[in-house]
């Protein structure tokens, strides 16, 4: 009997956003005394969203940084840092606010490590709540995966799941380029299962490589960080009408995984991209055009009933609109282009 138990598959650990994101950051602070955090309330009240939770009575106030509200002071202490050999991880309580620091993280973060000639590289990790949440307003609403992907010199990752945090995070600080990793507020709760391979101190997530996380046929879906999972849940909803989706985790905005995407739209000859964003110059836009050079020639030869559906997900989120605006797994996804369910 002991035997037969022992064969018994357990549960996978089920591990939230939020903790994923603190345990990567506990154990690079631990393997690298070079690393730090700083930013609004990261310290003694354990971050506004309790990300850093416990990190301040482990490492102390050298390593975990509460900073005065001023985020063009503070994101230039980190730039500085890096440029001086350390690895700093400066947190902006949302994205929003990183307007407030956007000439650092372009102009000193972003073009020193080529303007150097390589020589000066600015191992810096900007991370924070991006895009939309719960009745926040206009200004508050800004997923910045486009603004930030559009620049050179930045590397951009947005996770969904909790492995795709803890294992980006930790990349995200040992990378020599600065790194942009875009988090969200409505996600930080949210628990995921965590394989045995992502509780390791080694875990690690390539950046620059998205995750086929639905294998289909039928409509490739390209999406990340939260619509991925309204795009999964549509996927299922699809599934019981016999139209099987391939879904796409971006994970990575910059440098883009194109390769991933072409190879699934050869295979479905459909694509849909869901994004927060806004329409013009979206993420979605630069896959779709990406996607249009590279194969639609060969679309266009092999398959002369090729269609590709893009579908744009806006947000300007206020409380009172927020039904009107909020994504739907009822979509139909073949051939609408312009349906009724808001994400058109």
């Amino acid at each position: 009997m002991a035997a037969v138990s022992g064969l018994v598959r357990r549960p996978l650990q089920q591990v939230t956003v939020r903790d994923a994101i603190n345990q990567g950051m506990d154990e690079e602070l631990e393997r690298d005394e070079k690393v730090f955090l700083l930013g609004e309330e990261v310290a003694q009240y354990d971050g506004a969203y309790k990300v850093s939770r416990g990190l301040w009575k482990k490492y102390g106030d050298k390593r975990i940084i509460d900073t005065p509200i001023s985020e063009m002071g503070f994101a230039g202490i980190a730039v500085g840092a890096a440029m001086a050999g350390l690895r700093p991880i400066c947190e902006f309580m949302t994205f929003n606010f990183s307007m407030q620091a956007i000439d650092q993280v372009i102009n000193s973060a972003a073009k020193t490590y080529y303007m150097s000639g390589g020589l000066q590289p600015v191992p810096i990790v900007f991370r924070g709540p991006n895009g939309a949440s719960a009745g926040v307003a206009a200004q508050h609403s800004q997923c910045f995966a486009s603004w930030y992907g559009h620049c050179p010199g930045l590397k951009v990752v947005s996770p969904w799941s909790s492995e795709d945090a803890k294992g980006l995070i930790k990349s995200a600080v040992r990378d020599n380029n600065p790194v942009v990793m875009l988090e969200n507020e409505l996600m930080y709760g949210v628990p995921f299962e965590f394989p045995a391979e992502a509780q390791s101190k080694d875990f690690l997530i390539p950046i620059g490589k998205a995750k086929i996380e639905r294998q289909g046929t039928h409509i490739t879906v390209v999406s990340h960080s939260r619509p991925v999972g309204h795009c999964m849940e549509a996927a299922t909803v699809l599934s019981k009408e016999g139209i099987e989706c391939e879904v796409i985790n971006m994970r990575t905005i910059r440098p883009m995984d194109i390769e991933t995407i072409e190879a699934s739209v050869m295979k479905t000859n459909h694509l849909i991209t869901v994004e927060g964003g806004w329409p013009q110059f979206g993420v979605g836009a630069e896959i779709c055009a990406r996607i249009m050079e590279g194969i639609s020639e060969k679309l266009v030869l092999e398959y002369s009933q090729a269609v590709i559906n893009i579908v744009y997900l806006n947000t300007y989120w206020i409380r009172r609109l927020k039904p009107a605006f909020s994504p739907r797994s009822c979509v139909q996804f073949p051939g609408c282009s312009r349906c009724s369910c808001h994400w058109c």
